[in-house]
């Protein structure tokens, strides 16, 4: 063998081995979160909200993510109980069971279907759920944009040695206060979670909602 074509082998697997090596680590690389969120207080105060309790309805989306309302909905309760103990906190789950229970399902559900084209709650309705749910407040969330990318990075001699991996979410959170049918507090969030990595997947839908449930929850007062 030559002397060139021996430096030449030499080279590749010190590449070769140079990528094995990073392999370990770029699989435990800590995602990184970047957000920006935009919240509008209405007439939503502390007291009023910790003694008056809060109840989630269906959540919208137009994203194509629909099978993941009820996901959703039970993330962001899961992150309210954690953040505000004590709090009167009425998940998805119980709220349609008492809809259904006093026969109100039409009601809400035309509710629901008016809010997609008005971006309005009925006030009747939410008289009638807030009093089944015994709050006072109720929680209404969007889904306006999901989305997961993965693009490579190469290293020597074309080997690819990492993958940079994210999703996007861009949700709304609205408090509608049941008492008169306003809207007590809103609030958006645009969250990205990025990673490199080479055996793992993209960020789960799960772990990005409670993220931006977390920022959320965090600005509510």
């Amino acid at each position: 063998m030559r002397q060139n074509d021996s430096d030449l082998l030499r080279g590749i697997s010190r590449a070769l081995l140079a990528a094995t090596l990073l392999m370990p680590q770029a699989a435990c690389v800590t995602p990184q979160v970047q957000v920006s969120t935009q919240v509008l207080a209405l007439n939503l105060t502390a007291h009023d909200f910790k003694q008056s309790g809060l109840a989630f309805l269906t959540p919208s989306s137009f994203t194509g993510q629909e099978e993941d309302k009820q996901s959703m909905a039970l993330s962001f309760h899961d992150v309210m109980q954690k953040a505000r103990p004590g709090m009167r906190i009425v998940s998805l789950p119980v709220t349609l069971t008492a809809v259904n229970r006093a026969g109100l399902a039409g009601e809400y559900r035309r509710m629901l279907e008016d809010y997609r084209l008005t971006g309005l709650l009925d006030r009747d309705v939410l008289i009638k759920v807030g009093k089944l749910a015994d709050v006072r407040y109720l929680a209404q969330l969007k889904l306006a944009g999901f989305r997961q990318e993965s693009k490579d990075r190469w290293g020597t001699m074309g080997i690819r040695i990492l993958q940079t991996k994210s999703t996007v979410v861009r949700l709304y959170l609205q408090i509608w206060d049941a008492s008169d049918g306003s809207i007590a507090w809103e609030g958006s969030t645009e969250l990205t979670m990025a990673h490199d990595g080479v055996r793992e997947g993209p960020v789960t839908f799960r772990n990005i909602i409670e993220e931006a449930a977390r920022q959320l929850v965090a600005q509510v007062p």
